[in-house]
């Protein structure tokens, strides 16, 4: 009999406030219409205070699936200008090599995670670029056609689920992205969501805590 997968536990949500604060403030920062350079710099301090802390992201947003990862949907903006999921990674699971073809910025709220980097060469075939990255809680990792776009992610760790949030400049579920294969083969895909209904996150009469 196989040993189940270990879950991290983290202490019991207090208030999805934190969200809706982070929710505001990037709404308010793409209102400035500013550069992505400046997104990825400002959007990514403001994701990594969001995953400093563990106490907000509801359990039904956090469960793993046994034969694949999972990815929630928490908010799209209706401008379609972003996106937020949570990326739940059960243990040992793994991304293909796929691309975004827009910003991102992914911030690592439990466990841990490795992402490989990659370009294409002259024939297409991804080669890796540099070492693995390591993520752990609070880290904020960057991406976007500009700075490097093409990466596989798994979870660091083959015991238990690691989480990490992401953002995307779109409404990511929707977007016509790429996977590729070690051979070069570019296969286009659309990502869609694993949820099919959303956090509340505009009911403040459930606050129980200060954000």
């Amino acid at each position: 009999m196989s040993t189940p997968a270990l879950a991290a536990v983290p202490p019991p949500a207090q208030s999805i406030a934190p969200l809706r604060d982070f929710v505001i403030a990037l709404s308010r920062l793409l209102d400035q219409q500013p550069t992505e350079a400046e997104i990825l710099s400002r959007a990514g301090s403001l994701l990594g205070a969001l995953v400093a802390r563990d106490d907000w992201l509801p359990a039904e947003y956090a469960q793993p699936h046994p034969e694949h990862f999972q990815q929630y949907l928490l908010h799209a903006d209706s401008g379609e200008r972003f996106s937020i999921v949570s990326f739940v990674w059960g243990a040992g699971h793994r991304t293909p090599i796929h691309d975004h073809t827009t910003w991102g910025l992914i911030g690592m709220l439990r466990g841990a995670e490795y992402s490989q980097p990659f370009t294409l060469d002259a024939r297409g075939v991804p080669q890796p670029h540099g070492a693995a990255v390591r993520l752990e809680p609070g880290d904020v990792e960057r991406v976007s056609p500009r700075v490097g776009d093409i990466h596989r992610v798994h979870n660091a760790f083959d015991d238990r689920t690691s989480i990490s949030i992401h953002v995307y400049g779109g409404n990511i579920g929707g977007i016509h992205r790429s996977v590729y294969t070690e051979d070069g083969e570019r296969k286009p895909f659309i990502s869609g969501y694993s949820n099919t209904h959303l956090p509340n996150l505009w009911d403040r009469s459930k606050d129980t805590s200060a954000s």
